[in-house]
């Protein structure tokens, strides 16, 4: 027998560099090298884009998603190659952010 995808997600331009499943809601959240992340149902639907705070200007300031961890209440935290972290809802609403100097792995 040969394994074959449940569904196939898109909606990136970029290489993924962080992902994540909340199976206890269905979701899948993904975040690229130059662009936002995205939630997708596990079918497959592009349901929601995450961006970040416009808080940056310039390209070379782009926010790039290093790390993304759901939880099953709904919220979403990204850290950001520049030292920052993100809070979202499911529904895509900013609810906090912070910055830190230190290195997070």
């Amino acid at each position: 027998d040969f394994a074959t995808p449940r569904a196939i997600l898109t909606g990136h331009d970029y290489e993924i560099t962080c992902a994540t499943i909340c199976a206890e809601l269905g979701l899948v959240i993904s975040g690229s090298k130059e662009g936002p992340c995205l939630i997708h149902s596990m079918n497959g639907d592009l349901l929601r884009t995450l961006e970040g705070p416009k808080t940056l200007e310039g390209p070379e300031n782009c926010l790039r998603p290093k790390l993304i961890q759901a939880s099953r209440e709904g919220h979403c935290v990204i850290y950001y190659e520049n030292g920052l972290f993100c809070v979202f809802s499911v529904n895509g609403r900013l609810q906090a952010t912070m910055e830190t100097d230190d290195k997070i792995r």
